[in-house]
């Protein structure tokens, strides 16, 4: 029984499928890249906001062709998207054979024998002891699908900030974290592995460890032992919470070798209405002291950061105050999204909701301007010399290799292109002196 996994959405749903694969190959399955070949096909979708939940039906409908022109007999949804409408989806696609929530991807070689049987079925609910957050001893096979330097290291699951625009809480529950014995033995077989750079990511990484015994936060804890690693290079550690980035954390990112001085902050605004409005902890004045204090002990730091534009009762005020704040902090790089507005969520029920061509406008207007920012801030590394770790090589026959340094997370910062690279290949770690910068992209050549 030949098998595919299609994984949509973040990093941490990134993880889930390379662990479903992990468990699958354990189970004796054959596991395949070709969804034309594949005879039952996951998809493990995200359902975070509207566009992402159209990506996640369509690459369903997708995959369900290749019942009738492929090999395929079954479909398995799982992930975001089936947890928040699993009864749905099972109504208006008949295509689909089961629906497995978040909670139960580790079961999947059951719900694989399941609909090989010939059942139809929703699974929401776990039918065993989760294993995930409670064995210090036992972590959960992974087949990687990043390239063999890089992994994600998923730290724990949940969230309880209850961000008002958000429905990560209502899908994924409270957070919880880890057992650190079991995140570091995970982390530990990754180096050993082969894996160079290691991506912490949770829903909030800096409040790992507070709903363990002791109730400490252990985020700097944590990133001292995974430092200890040998065979490691980088750690490199997102989705950070400004009310938690602590000054035992600050120091950690400052001293630790291994700890990449790139810090990803989401701050979704900077108007203090709005920051309350959407049960954000920080205001705008602490979360500026925050960013002098990374600035000031952490030399060389990158910081990345995203914005929210239109949210219900963003007023043109509103924006421009975003607009200067922006301006004022000069982020290395940021992402902006325009609201989407989620049923189930506090803010879904606002009035005030904003028009779709006004979040738009807000939209290219903050992206243009964060992109004359990052544009000079590329430009200032020019004369730098960074270790870049190579990733590939063009396929335009111009002999450029590209790959990223401390500065650049994958998939959602640019590369460097390099120059007279000699003999190197992808997973090396080369010296390139930057020549020219770019808005998200520089070219420099090896040292």
């Amino acid at each position: 029984m030949k098998i595919g996994v299609v994984s949509l959405g973040c990093p941490k749903n990134l993880v889930d499928s390379e662990t479903m694969l992990g468990l699958i190959h354990e189970d004796k399955f054959e596991i395949t890249n070709n969804p034309a070949e594949a005879e039952i096909i996951i998809v493990n979708t995200c359902g975070f906001i509207e566009s992402a939940k159209e990506e996640s039906i369509n690459t369903i409908l997708q995959m369900a062709e290749y019942k009738k022109s492929g090999s395929c007999r079954h479909i398995i949804v799982t992930g975001c998207l089936g947890q928040r409408y699993a009864e749905e989806l099972f109504g208006e696609l008949p295509e689909v054979d089961a629906i497995a929530g978040v909670e139960v991807y580790d079961e999947i070689g059951s719900i694989i024998k399941r609909v090989m049987n010939g059942e139809r079925f929703i699974m929401l609910e776990r039918t065993r002891p989760d294993v995930i957050y409670t064995s210090k001893d036992t972590f959960l096979p992974r087949i990687l699908t990043t390239p063999p330097y890089t992994a994600y290291l998923k730290i724990a699951e949940g969230c309880d900030n209850c961000c008002s625009y958000c429905a990560i809480p209502s899908i994924r529950g409270p957070y919880r974290s880890k057992p650190m014995e079991q995140v570091l033995k995970e982390a530990k077989a990754l180096a050993d592995g082969g894996v160079k750079e290691l991506i912490v990511v949770a829903q909030d990484t800096t409040r790992y460890g507070e709903d363990l015994p002791g109730g400490k936060l252990l985020l700097a804890d944590l990133l001292k032992e995974l430092n200890k690693l040998e065979g490691l290079k980088w750690i490199r550690v997102m989705y950070c919470y400004p009310n938690n980035f602590t000054d035992e954390l600050i120091e950690t990112f400052a001293t630790l070798d291994k700890v990449c001085k790139y810090v990803d902050l989401p701050l979704q605004h900077a108007s203090n209405r709005l920051l309350a409005s959407m049960n954000r902890y920080d205001t705008k004045e602490e979360v500026a002291a925050l960013l002098a204090k990374l600035r000031e002990r952490i030399p060389g730091i990158v910081i990345r950061t995203t914005f929210i534009v239109g949210f219900p009762g963003e007023t043109d005020d509103d924006f421009e105050e975003l607009k200067e704040f922006v301006e004022q902090q000069r982020f290395e790089n940021a992402g902006v999204f325009a609201y989407s507005q989620e049923e189930g969520t506090v803010a879904g029920a606002m009035p005030n909701q904003i028009p779709d061509e006004i979040k738009q406008e807000r939209y290219h207007e903050l992206m243009a301007l964060q992109a004359q920012i990052s544009e000079e801030l590329h430009q200032d590394t020019e004369g730098m010399t960074l270790d870049v770790l190579v990733e590939g090589i063009e396929e335009d026959g111009s002999g450029l290799y590209y790959g990223r340094s401390y500065r650049e997370a994958p998939d959602i910062d640019g590369l460097i292109f390099i120059e007279n690279p000699g003999e190197i290949a992808p997973g090396d770690f080369v010296k390139v002196n930057i020549l020219q910068g770019f808005t998200y992209e520089s070219v420099g050549e090896r040292v």
